[in-house]
């Protein structure tokens, strides 16, 4: 992107400003017609152009040339000369997006200033472009769970296609991290990845924010789908984009083109589409919801993002990882968990999974000390406010229940959170709980609980009729 380009039908203008750069420590092409420039570009997107505006034996002139390369390359600054110019011409050229406009002949220093202005801007737009992209840009891939690994085991496959990915799973899985992850390890790497927030979108600004909009007199507004060019458009929570957008889309993703909103002219595009959901997008369909024809052309490659609950044994290593990206990026206090704190956090309610884990752990950093371990009393309960005593308070469901029942309840609550908090890996449990394996069987048995596949793990349940035995792991 450091090259600059000059297009301009006078070999001597051309060789002249060419050395002249090339002095200054730019890299320079040159191109004498409109075919001669648009193989260059074609080739390789240039830094700059310093385009002639009347170019002979082309087909296009230097207007032609200037709202194409706008279309097709909107980054790319171009700087115009002229040696017939006029306060028409050099307005005309403004408003279709050339970056300033020097008439011939040209004082050089003038042409340097402009050059270094024009670079530096372009510089500094792409550099916003990619801080905008790597906002919360995180790829790495925490945890050891079965069902995580089921999980990964599927990302690592789809990268190495360009296959439609369509990622499920509820609000804060980490269906972001895993899309982003996709983008990050196939050949596409380099290339951007835009996400088009389809739930926080207003539906009446959705088409100019995906398409771009072209206004006559005026420079083009490239949308979210040309900035993805060659890259990712993943489209989250698509569950929520507008029924009239989503035909649009469908075509988009037949075509791989569109109009911008107000032009008439084709932008093709070379995108992989990732989507997500927290939806069931089915139900969805069947309520009129959504284009049954959208979801089978997202929805080649479906892969389950799992909810906490189902990867428990994870919370303790997601923890960590949050601790240390937090004391990298905040500066908040270094600490650890102690194996109480980590029971703990395994045993509660995650609604807003691993999204509310993170924000905890921030939380508590903030909160508490600036060293020492995390403790039991820090984190936060689901079970009423918190106590410094060892006083142990019931819930109200099992204050209201006779001994027996209350106890059977307990016993039934506790064990599968444990069986949970362990994968379902019965030996495990009972290790930790002191109970013989043979002793747990029963137990569980007599309690109606029973482990079955979910997302690649074992979870604890109550039996249902038809229900075979408890599995051993």
């Amino acid at each position: 992107m450091s090259d600059i380009l000059i297009v301009d039908d006078e070999k001597d203008i051309r060789e002249l400003v060419s050395d002249i750069l090339r002095d200054e420590g730019y890299k320079t092409r040159v191109a004498a017609n409109s075919d001669q420039c648009m193989a260059e570009i074609q080739a390789s997107e240039p830094g700059l152009m310093i385009l002639d505006i009347w170019l002979k034996d082309s087909d296009m002139d230097g207007i032609d040339i200037l709202k194409r390369v706008k279309r097709e390359n909107p980054g790319v600054p171009i700087v115009i000369i002229s040696g017939h110019g006029n306060i028409e011409i050099a307005v005309a050229a403004i408003k279709q997006g050339a970056y300033d406009f020097i008439e011939k002949p040209f004082n050089i220093d003038q042409l340097m200033v402009v050059i270094g202005r024009a670079m530096e801007t372009s510089r500094l737009r792409r550099e916003n472009t990619e801080l905008k992209r790597s906002e919360g840009s995180t790829t790495e891939m925490i945890g050891s769970s079965p069902a995580f690994k089921t999980m990964k085991s599927h990302l690592d496959k789809v990268t190495k296609s360009n296959g439609r990915v369509m990622l499920t799973g509820p609000a804060g899985a980490g269906k972001d991290v895993a899309a982003r992850y996709i983008h990050m390890n196939s050949d596409r790497a380099k290339a951007p990845f835009i996400t088009v927030t389809c739930a926080a979108i207003n539906p009446e600004g959705m088409e100019v924010e995906l398409f771009g909009r072209e206004v006559p007199g005026k420079s083009i507004e490239p949308g979210l789908l040309e900035q993805a060019n060659g890259g990712v458009i993943y489209f989250d929570e698509v569950g929520d984009m507008p029924m009239g957008t989503q035909s649009k889309i469908l075509r988009v993703l037949v075509d791989q083109q569109f109009f911008r909103v107000g032009g008439n002219e084709k932008v093709k595009v070379d995108l992989r589409v990732i989507s997500s959901t927290n939806r069931h997008l089915p139900e969805e369909i069947a309520h009129g919801r959504f284009r049954e024809e959208l979801y089978h052309r997202m929805n080649v490659v479906p892969i389950d993002v799992p909810a906490i609950e189902e990867r428990r044994e994870d919370i303790p290593e997601l923890t960590d990882y949050f601790i240390e990206q937090l004391h990298a990026t905040q500066g908040l206090p270094k600490r650890a968990l102690s194996g109480e704190a980590a029971a703990l956090l395994q045993t509660l309610r995650w609604p807003g999974n691993v999204r509310q884990l993170k924000n905890v752990v921030e939380r508590v950093l903030i909160l508490g000390p600036d060293k020492g371990e995390i403790h039991v009393k820090e984190l936060p309960s689901t079970d009423g406010p918190s106590s410094d005593d060892d006083t142990v308070m019931l819930s109200g469901r099992l204050a209201t229940l006779p001994l027996r029942e209350a106890r059977e309840l307990f016993e039934r609550e506790y064990l599968m959170t444990q069986i949970n908090r362990f994968g379902g890996n019965i030996s495990r449990t009972a290790t930790f709980v002191g109970m013989e394996r043979s002793a747990l069987h029963r137990k569980l048995k007599s309690l109606n609980v029973v482990t079955s596949s979910k997302s690649g793990a074992r979870v604890a349940r109550i039996e249902d009729e038809g229900d075979e035995t408890l599995d051993d792991m």
